[in-house]
């Protein structure tokens, strides 16, 4: 499936085909940090179909195992876009600014559980509304 993705100010964008129903949410703490949220959902493109319109901002974060991940963000409006291995390998993208986010299908896997907030996996009694009130 070819996907689309964009920054929230449209200065960088992307285009990948990915495969649906490969989504995966990650717990650790740096995506938390990086997502300002419980987690990160992502999806794994085939690397040879990515391709990129504009310069993104990149910040290589080393891990406490020491591996190294460059986390592509917008300069301008912060969104994140992508990480990867330093080479360009290993790439991950962040589903929410895929255009076609919801026809990815559900996660089918969660990693770094051991890190996540305890609320985090059940939400089911929490209520929903449309809009903000």
């Amino acid at each position: 499936m070819r996907v689309h993705g964009q920054c929230h100010c449209g200065a960088i964008s992307y285009q990948a085909d990915v495969t649906p129903g490969t989504v995966a949410i990650c717990h650790c703490s740096d995506c938390q940090a990086f997502a300002g949220g419980p987690y990160r959902a992502m999806i794994r493109p085939d690397p040879a179909t990515f391709e990129l319109q504009g310069t993104p901002s990149e910040y290589l974060k080393t891990a406490d195992s020491g591996r190294q991940r460059a986390q592509g963000f917008c300069g301008t409006c912060g969104s994140h876009l992508y990480a990867a291995d330093p080479d360009g390998g290993n790439l991950s993208l962040r589903i929410g600014v895929i255009a076609e986010r919801h026809e990815l299908g559900e996660p089918v896997r969660q990693i770094w559980c051991d890190s996540a907030l305890s609320w985090a996996f059940d939400l089911e009694g929490v209520k929903r509304t449309a809009r903000q009130s």
